[in-house]
C-alpha cells in the first residue's frame, strides 16, 4: 500500500478491502464517539480534517452519521496518493455527501489550519517513531480543539485476528500481506502513550478499542 509504483487497479482493490475491514471493525463509530461531543458547542459546522484518508470511507461514514443525527459538520480529507483521492471522491459522489478531498503529503507538507478536529486512522503504524511523533505534532498544531488517532494495536492476538479477517473479507493479495505486516509494525499502548508525550500532547488519553485498535485523544489547552 505504501509503494508509489503499486498498480492502480491493485491499489483500488486493496482500498476496497480495507474499507470492508473498517466497516466490520466499526472504525467510523470509534471515531464518531471521539468527536461527537464537540459538535453542539461549535459556533458553526464542526470542521474535521482526516489525514491519510485512503479510500475516504471513514469521512464518508462520519458525514452520514452527522446527517442522520442532524449535526452540522464540514469534512475535508487528504492523502498523498492521487489514486486514493480519486477513489475517495468517486465514493463520496456515490454516497451523496460533500467532502473536500485533496492530495497532500502530511509528512512533507504543513497541514492546513482552520479545523476544529484533526483525525487519522490506520496511518501511524506505517511510520517510524520519529515520523509518528512529527505527525502528532503537526496534527496538534493544525487542530483548533482536538486530535484523534485510531490505529492498530500490536499484540499476538491482534496479529492472528487481522490475519484471519483480512483473508475472510477481501481477495486482495496486497491486504493479505499488508494486514499482518501492519500489526507487527504497530505500537503498543505504552509506546503510543510515549509517542504522545514525546510530541508534547500533554494529558493525551490512549485506550484500547475492540477489535485490535487503540484510540488516542488529545484536547488543545
Amino acid at each position: 500500500m505504501d509503494d508509489p509504483a503499486l498498480d492502480p487497479a491493485m491499489h483500488r482493490r486493496a482500498l476496497a478491502g480495507l474499507s470492508r475491514l473498517n466497516r466490520i471493525s466499526r472504525s467510523s463509530a470509534i471515531l464518531w464517539s471521539a468527536i461527537a461531543d464537540l459538535a453542539p458547542s461549535a459556533p458553526g459546522p464542526l470542521r474535521v480534517l482526516d489525514v491519510a484518508t485512503g479510500s475516504g470511507d471513514l469521512p464518508i461514514a462520519l458525514a452520514r452519521m452527522a446527517r442522520a443525527r442532524g449535526q452540522s459538520i464540514h469534512l475535508a480529507a487528504c492523502d498523498r496518493s492521487e489514486v486514493a483521492v480519486d477513489t475517495a471522491r468517486r465514493s463520496a459522489d456515490r454516497a451523496g455527501v460533500e467532502i473536500d478531498f485533496f492530495a497532500h503529503d502530511a509528512l512533507e507538507q504543513t497541514l492546513p489550519a482552520g479545523f476544529d478536529v484533526v483525525i487519522s486512522s490506520l496511518f501511524l503504524h506505517h511510520l517510524t517513531q520519529s515520523q509518528a511523533i512529527a505527525l502528532l505534532r503537526a496534527m496538534a498544531q493544525a487542530a483548533g480543539r482536538r486530535v484523534v488517532v485510531n490505529d492498530l494495536l500490536r499484540s499476538r492476538m491482534n496479529l492472528i485476528t487481522v490475519m484471519l479477517a483480512s483473508r475472510l473479507v477481501t481477495t486482495s493479495h496486497v491486504v493479505h500481506v499488508d494486514g499482518p505486516l501492519s500489526v507487527r509494525a504497530a505500537f503498543t499502548l505504552s509506546e503510543a502513550r510515549e509517542l504522545a508525550r514525546s510530541a508534547e500532547l500533554v494529558n493525551a488519553r490512549v485506550q484500547s478499542r475492540f477489535p485490535a485498535r487503540f484510540l488516542l485523544i488529545w484536547d488543545k489547552p
